[in-house]
């Protein structure tokens, strides 16, 4: 009895044969869509990169600062007397009734010009409110490298507190000759860019905070002349 060799069909022949066709087209599709989303991935990080990079060169160029805040002149009227002064001057509990100052601002930028709103101030000793002026300056538009004057006259506030603040002065003058002050400024900015188009930012609230140290005679020290203020940005 011979072997009978089993012999493959022409049908299982083909469905081998398709089958392999298919796994191959496959991976031709699966290879294709791996080098769609290597272009696609490269093509946005270069995208991000160049946007960056224009974005820094920008920077450069334009340099953006803050404006710059000094105390040119200030002075406190009329100082309360300690104890051991005549009695012609005031009495301890008399609080100076008008303050006056003048502060340059200065925007230091090439190519950004400020938007400050009204300015509305205020004086204080030790932390408590002793006068303000709640229209020291109106608005304005500071163009790039350019000082501006504004001036303010603050009223005193009266009161109790104020008759309290008065008694410290009195001792610091006593004992160390010189009262300190804190001014406080406030308004809001807004930032142009000019350099090849105008684009303004929103507006930010702007809190502006100069010490001032004052003699005998109400007068600001030398020492605390153009002195820098602190400015604070909301």
């Amino acid at each position: 009895m011979s072997d009978a060799v089993p012999s493959t069909s022409p049908t299982a022949h083909h469905h081998h044969y398709d089958l392999r066709t298919r796994y191959r087209a496959r991976q031709v599709r699966e290879s294709l869509a791996k080098r769609f989303t290597k272009l696609l991935c490269s093509a946005v990080l270069s995208l991000l990169f160049a946007a960056a990079f224009v974005l820094f060169i920008l920077w450069l160029a334009l340099r953006p600062h803050r404006p710059r805040f000094h105390v040119s002149s200030f002075s406190a009227s009329p100082l309360p007397s300690s104890s051991s002064s005549s009695s012609s001057s005031p009495s301890p509990s008399s609080p100076p009734t008008s303050f006056s100052a003048q502060v340059s601002v200065r925007n230091p930028n090439r190519n950004i010009g400020f938007f400050f709103g009204p300015f509305s101030g205020s004086v204080y000793y030790r932390d408590d409110p002793v006068a303000s002026d709640p229209a020291m300056a109106p608005g304005f538009y500071q163009p790039p490298k350019n000082t501006t004057a504004i001036a303010g006259r603050f009223v005193g506030s009266g009161g109790t507190a104020a008759e309290t603040a008065a008694a410290g002065m009195a001792i610091d003058l006593e004992t160390a000759g010189t009262v300190r002050f804190r001014m406080e400024m406030r308004s809001t900015v807004r930032f142009r860019v000019s350099a090849w188009m105008a684009w303004d930012t929103h507006r930010h609230a702007l809190h502006v905070s100069c010490d001032v140290e004052v003699g005998p005679d109400g007068l600001i020290l030398p020492q605390y002349k153009e002195r820098r203020c602190s400015i604070y940005f909301f």
